[in-house]
C-alpha cells in the first residue's frame, strides 16, 4: 500500500492530528504557506518543461532544415496551426 492510496478516513485523521498539534489559529497560516509553496513548485516545473519542449522543437527544426538542404524539391514552411496554401499544395504535387 503506497502513500498515494490514502482514503478519506486517512485525510481526516491527518487533519485532526494537525489541528491538535498546531491549533485552530495556526492552520490557516500553514495552509497558505503550503499553497504558496505548491504554486511556486508548479511554476518552476512548468518552466522546466517549457524549456525542454522548446529545445526539442528547435532540435527538430534544425534536423529538418539539414534534411531539407539535401533535397532538391521546393521548401514549404509549415506553421503549427495552419494548413499549407493551395498554391504550395499544387506546386508540391507538380514536382512529384
Amino acid at each position: 500500500m503506497g502513500l498515494g492510496n490514502i482514503g478519506w478516513s486517512g485525510v481526516l485523521l491527518v487533519l485532526i492530528a494537525l489541528l491538535l498539534v498546531f491549533g485552530p489559529s495556526k492552520l490557516p497560516e500553514i495552509g497558505k504557506a503550503f499553497g504558496k509553496s505548491l504554486k511556486e513548485f508548479r511554476n518552476a516545473t512548468q518552466g522546466a518543461v517549457d524549456e525542454v519542449n522548446k529545445e526539442r522543437y528547435e532540435g527538430e527544426v534544425n534536423a529538418n532544415q539539414a534534411v531539407g538542404a539535401k533535397t532538391t524539391g521546393p521548401a514549404i514552411e509549415w506553421q503549427a496551426d495552419s494548413e499549407p496554401s493551395a498554391a504550395a499544395q499544387s506546386e508540391q504535387t507538380v514536382h512529384r
